[in-house]
């Protein structure tokens, strides 16, 4: 071909290769071994965590984090071998971030609540607890949301950021939990007698606790009864149990031995105030 200067295309590609050469080889390498050893520090990070007992659903996110940490690490490291200015490729990668924290500010708050609920552990799956307004068996504790099961058996998600900011109860987190029961006799009933009845019931269940004493005592002199407060100590597995038997044993032997659970009682006094027409 008339006018094609090879000696010029020569001397330019060996330019090129001469100038860049030694770098693509260079970042090409970093790459090939900045991956194994981010791989190899993922790897060692898992293991430990893992060997922490820490929670499973929290080790991938962590390891995850570490991850894609390090490779933009190499990545900016890969450019500073080209001459490219990577003070402006953080920049830029850090007004990203920011406008995407502005923008999912809500799930990032979910996101981080999730975060804390993993490390602290206030409850577990499996726990009955009190969150966000709502109660239920714990069937998932997720990075955005958790889930409980209602003893209907309706599923509910709730936010994490509504849980972590709020009062958290946790029913099942003590071995052993207190049946509180409120009971209502007659003013003419002998409180001794019902009292001593009560107590009959609680030492003959066996689901009863010795240790705490069971205690009943008068709380109210009511309306319409005196109220005595029922108070027994169970393991947390049989508490609603019971609580129902309890409820209906007492009531019986209540019956049984000629004491009374009244009804709620009004007087009305009718004045005569004069001849109605």
């Amino acid at each position: 071909m008339e006018g094609f200067n090879w000696d010029s295309v020569s001397a330019s590609i060996q330019g090129l290769i001469s100038t860049w050469g030694l770098k693509v080889v260079g970042a090409v390498a970093l790459l090939v071994v900045g991956l194994f050893v981010i791989k190899s520090i993922r790897r060692l990070i898992k293991g430990a965590l893992l060997s922490s007992k820490l929670d499973e659903t929290l080790v991938p996110f962590l390891t995850g984090m570490v991850y894609y940490f390090l490779l933009i690490v190499l990545l900016v490291a890969v450019l500073s071998l080209f001459g490219i200015e990577t003070t402006s490729v953080i920049a830029v990668l850090g007004a990203a971030g920011l406008a995407v924290g502005l923008a999912l500010q809500g799930t990032l708050s979910n996101f981080a609540s999730g975060i804390m609920l993993l490390i602290f552990r206030p409850f577990r799956a499996g726990d009955y607890v009190e969150v966000g307004g709502v109660a239920g068996s714990v069937t998932e504790v997720g990075i955005f949301s958790s889930r409980l099961t209602t003893p209907d058996n309706v599923l509910i998600n709730v936010p994490n950021s509504t849980i972590y900011g709020q009062v958290i109860k946790n029913y099942s987190a003590n071995e052993n939990r207190r049946c509180d029961l409120v009971v209502g006799i007659s003013y003419s009933d002998d409180i001794s007698k019902a009292m001593a009845v009560i107590h009959q019931v609680l030492k003959a269940d066996e689901r009863v606790l010795a240790d705490p004493e069971p205690m009943v005592a008068v709380s109210e002199l009511a309306d319409s009864s005196v109220n005595l407060v029922v108070r027994p100590w169970c393991k947390k597995e049989v508490y609603w149990p019971l609580r129902f038997d309890l409820t209906r044993v007492i009531k019986e032997q209540l019956e049984t031995n000629g004491l009374s659970i009244p009804f709620p009682q009004r007087d009305v006094h009718v004045f005569k105030s004069g001849n109605i027409a």
